[in-house]
C-alpha cells in the first residue's frame, strides 16, 4: 500500500471517522452506543492493519497492538470527569512507560525503530548494523532520543488531561458529553501524532549524525545525509576484516 494512502487511512480511521460518529450518530444510536462505536473504530483499524495490511510483528507493532487492545477494553469503562481524563490518557502513559522502560533495561525503543527505518532486514544487514549501534556515541544517541520522545509523550499526556478536564464537563451518556469528546479528539488526534512524529524525526536525525561520526566519511566529499549507509557499513566491515583476517564476512 502506498504510504500516502496509508497515512490518509490512518488519519481517517484514527480521527476523522470517530469524530463524525460522535457528532452525527449520537442522536440516532444514543450517546453511549455512539461513544463505544467511535472508540472502537481506531482499535479495529489498528488490528486490521497489523493482521492483514502490514503483517509485520516486532517490538514496535506489538506496542501498537497492545495499546489498541487496551483502549478497546477501556472503551467499555463508562466514566466522566477526572476518571475520563485519566482513561483517555492511558495510551500515552503506557507508551511513555514502554519508552522509559526500554532505556532502563538497556534496549532503547529507538534501536529497533532505527533498524527498521534504514531497512535492516537481512542477516548480513543486521550483522553490519548491530555493532555500530553498540558504539558509545550511537548508543548514547539512542538512549537520549528515546528519552526525548518519552518526555514529549509525558508533555502530551499532561496536555491531554488538562484538555479533557477543561472541555469534557458533561456527564457520560449525555449527548453533550459526546460532542465535547469530539472537540478534544479534533485537537489531540490530529495535533498529537504530528508532535510525536516530529520528536521521532529529530531523534532519528541525531542518531544518523552519531552514526556518521563513527563511519569513515565518503571519499567524494558528499555530506553524510546523501550517503548510502549500507555502502559505508560494508566499507567498515572490509576494513575490519583486513585488520582481523580470521573473521569471515557474512554473505
Amino acid at each position: 500500500m502506498p504510504r500516502s494512502l496509508k497515512l490518509v487511512l490512518d488519519l481517517s480511521m484514527g480521527a476523522v471517522l470517530p469524530i463524525l460518529v460522535l457528532n452525527n450518530l449520537t442522536v440516532p444510536l444514543g450517546a453511549p452506543l455512539a461513544y463505544v462505536v467511535a472508540a472502537l473504530i481506531p482499535v479495529g483499524w489498528v488490528v486490521i492493519d497489523l493482521l492483514i495490511i502490514t503483517r509485520q510483528f516486532n517490538a514496535i507493532t506489538a506496542v501498537a497492538g497492545l495499546t489498541a487492545l487496551g483502549n478497546g477494553v477501556l472503551a467499555f469503562w463508562f466514566v466522566d470527569g477526572v476518571l475520563f481524563a485519566l482513561k483517555d490518557t492511558v495510551g500515552l502513559l503506557l507508551y511513555m512507560a514502554v519508552l522509559g522502560g526500554s532505556v532502563i533495561i538497556g534496549r532503547p525503543f529507538l534501536r529497533p525503530l532505527f533498524a527498521q527505518t534504514v531497512g535492516s532486514m537481512t542477516l548480513e544487514q543486521r550483522h553490519l548494523l548491530d555493532p555500530l549501534l553498540d558504539e558509545p556515541p550511537v548508543a548514547r544517541a539512542l538512549r537520549r532520543g528515546t528519552l526525548a520522545v518519552a518526555a514529549t509523550t509525558i508533555a502530551l499526556a499532561v496536555v491531554n488531561i488538562m484538555l479533557n478536564l477543561r472541555l469534557v464537563t458533561a456527564a457520560f451518556g449525555d449527548e453533550t458529553f459526546n460532542q465535547q469528546v469530539a472537540q478534544v479528539n479534533l485537537i489531540t488526534r490530529l495535533a498529537f501524532p504530528v508532535a510525536i512524529m516530529a520528536a521521532f524525526g529529530l531523534a532519528i536525525w541525531t542518531i544518523y549524525r552519531a552514526i556518521f561520526v563513527c563511519l569513515s566519511p565518503p571519499a567524494d566529499g558528499r555530506p553524510w545525509y546523501e550517503v548510502d549507509i549500507w555502502h559505508l557499513l560494508r566499507q567498515r566491515e572490509r576494513s575490519r576484516l583486513a585488520t582481523d583476517p580470521n573473521d569471515v564476512l557474512v554473505s
